[in-house]
């Protein structure tokens, strides 16, 4: 061996891996092998730490049922504690998307384990028959319990931190809700001018939908609780020692204060990913939302001289390369953007879950890289549509007011006074005369100035 290069060697060869490198043989095929998104595990921190949490409970157990020594143990823990400190992300350098189940992740933590471990004892990478990935590092486990394990909790990691931008998004529109309570304007159904509400219902509105997301979201982080540690390869826990499923459960519980439990049926945890397909499902109806409200935004700013112009949003760059003065609504429109993707993640998420086939699911690695791409997105995108918009938003109070005055929609208000048939008539000869309810009805006597101001009043009609 020389100090640039050590040689490592699998059943399938020999190669060479830099000795700078703390991952090996099987990695660096991995490496080889699947050139495809550009996005490695290390873009993925709680991955890695949810990995390392589960090779630390372990060695624990192992080292309780006398599967190796309390030295090999005590330098895997160290290993994995440095990992869960954020050390070493660097060598975790496979691509999400991958053949072969999540195999070579589990590899590539295993290797990054035992060669850390290795220095810690004082020995040089990759003397793997002092402690050997698979067979100390990888002992009384299966990927097919790894992965799925480790993916469960880092998504259960992941999800915490979306609720943050979601409880910031909604304490945004609570405050436009309150700042607009006074402001008069018309609310629409179909595009059309409907009854009188105040913006402040509007933005309340859109703050109280939030809040249901961010239910849901404390919901689904449930069912990631459960896990498949100690199935080993298809869930008969072949390999492991008697009481090594349970043992490593409670270590793995104690290690991260999650409280996870085993699954009933471990053959069935080891195929299943249904929670998978709900936790996206949960994604699209944030997104959904988001793009719905993003949507109302854009339609509300719309002109400013020819649209609808009863709100302005922050004025974030110049709009056109061609038209002085323009400025679009470019967050809103990001954000549209974002659920298109997260709503294509879910359909991928959704063929993958349906093609596990027997006794596991192959195609995890495109789930985890579609479910992680959709939390990242999401979770910025409320922290952009938060500050970059919703702070900044000002409302244009009297040109809502005068939208509200010269709207057939007031006929609504007039109904139970004036009866259905006369207010059907006083709203055709306003769109055919361009007169105003208000003054049709004082011209034909129906109601009394004083009368009709009593009815059209802001907290009568909202």
């Amino acid at each position: 061996m020389n100090h640039i290069n050590r040689k490592e060697h699998d059943f399938l060869g020999e190669m060479e891996i830099p000795n700078s490198c703390y991952y090996g043989i099987q990695t660096q095929r991995a490496v080889d092998n699947f050139k495809i998104s550009q996005s490695r595990l290390c873009s993925v921190p709680e991955l890695i730490v949810a990995l390392a949490y589960v090779k630390k409970a372990a060695a624990m157990a192992n080292a309780e049922l006398n599967q190796f020594s309390e030295s090999i143990a005590s330098a895997i823990i160290e290993a994995c504690d440095e990992i869960i400190e954020g050390k070493l992300l660097d060598q975790f350098v496979v691509d999400l998307m991958q053949g072969g189940a999540g195999t070579s992740t589990n590899m590539n933590a295993n290797e990054v384990i035992a060669n850390r471990a290795l220095e810690i004892l004082g020995h040089n990478k990759g003397d793997y028959h002092i402690i050997h990935p698979n067979n100390h590092v990888n002992c009384s486990q299966s990927t097919n319990d790894v992965y799925p394990t480790a993916l469960r909790i880092a998504i259960y990691l992941k999800l915490e931190q979306l609720k943050t931008p979601l409880k910031k998004l909604q304490s945004s529109f609570k405050a436009k809700g309150k700042e607009f309570y006074d402001v008069i304007k018309m609310g629409r159904t179909q595009l059309q001018d409907a009854v009188p509400m105040t913006l402040g219902q509007e933005f309340s509105a859109y703050a109280t939908t939030i809040g249901e997301d961010i239910k849901m979201v404390t919901q689904a982080k449930n069912l990631l609780r459960e896990i498949n540690l100690g199935a080993t390869a298809i869930g008969t826990g072949i390999n492991a020692p008697k009481g090594y499923g349970p043992l490593v459960t409670r270590r793995f519980q104690e290690i991260t204060g999650i409280p996870v439990v085993t699954s009933p049926n471990l053959i069935e945890a080891t195929w299943d990913t249904g929670a998978y397909v709900h936790i996206s499902s949960v994604l699209k109806r944030i997104v959904l939302k988001l793009s719905k409200i993003s949507s109302d935004l854009r339609l509300l700013s719309s002109g400013p001289r020819t649209g609808f112009n009863e709100i302005n949003l922050p004025r974030m760059q110049p709009g056109s390369s061609i038209m002085p003065g323009k400025v679009n609504p470019v967050i809103p429109e990001v954000v549209n953007q974002v659920a298109y993707k997260v709503i294509g993640n879910d359909l991928t998420i959704t063929m993958a879950a349906e093609n596990g086939q027997l006794e596991l699911n192959v195609m995890e690695p495109v789930i985890a890289y579609s479910l992680f791409e959709s939390m990242n997105m999401t979770i910025a995108a409320c922290s952009v549509l938060k500050s970059k918009c919703i702070d900044g938003i000002t409302a244009n109070r009297e040109h809502c007011r005068s939208l509200v005055e010269n709207s057939i929609g007031l006929v609504t208000a007039l109904s139970p006074f004036l009866g259905y048939e006369n207010a059907s008539s006083i709203a055709k000869e306003a769109l055919e005369t361009n007169k105003s309810v208000y003054e049709l009805t004082i011209e034909k006597k129906l109601l009394s100035i004083e009368q009709l101001n009593e009815i059209l009043s802001v907290e009568n009609m909202v």
